[in-house]
């Protein structure tokens, strides 16, 4: 993997990362079944990714402006206590995560879509990420864009970043 003396300079002091879903660790896609369930389909990688960067004291968090069941229970299968669901204000719920325990400084954030952009302005974000297919203005705003696409294990990219900027990359 490529570095990048900016990304790895803001990477360094990262104690916290708030993920988007939809884009970002799913395809994006919104599946619904015949009886009118939505399907999401979430990559191996990024849990285990999910997960080392918590063993490694990464707080980990997720604000999305959808409502779907399989988040939550994906988010109980990584262990992520900070979760945010149908959401229209991401910054206003990282306030609530930095009142709840969250880090307040030093956070990064994984968004691809327009509504992520206000979370990449709050003022506790200092390492703005995006995927590959992210929104053109959001690949403009972001310091690190992913060379995976959203859905294709983003959150095991970002954490070899994270963590070999950190000197905490154990592989």
């Amino acid at each position: 993997m490529p570095s990048n003396n900016r990304v790895d300079t803001l990477a360094k002091d990262i104690q916290g990362i708030i993920f988007d879903v939809d884009g970002v660790l799913t395809d994006g896609r919104i599946i619904y079944s015949d009886d009118g369930h939505e399907l999401k389909a979430f990559h191996v990688q990024d849990g285990s990714s999910i997960k080392l960067l918590a063993e490694h004291g990464v707080t980990i968090g997720i604000i999305t402006g959808r409502r779907s069941p399989m988040v939550a229970k994906r988010a109980r299968e990584l262990g992520i206590q900070f979760i945010a669901q149908g959401v229209s204000s991401k910054s206003e719920a990282l306030d609530r995560f930095i009142v709840e325990g969250f880090p307040e400084a030093h956070i990064a954030v994984v968004g691809d879509d327009l509504q992520d952009i206000e979370l990449f302005q709050h003022p506790s974000v200092a390492l703005i990420i995006t995927v590959a297919n992210g929104h053109p203005a959001v690949l403009q705003r972001a310091h690190l864009v992913t060379q995976r696409k959203g859905g294709d294990g983003v959150a095991a990219e970002i954490a070899q970043t994270i963590l070999t900027a950190q000197r905490r990359w154990p592989f």
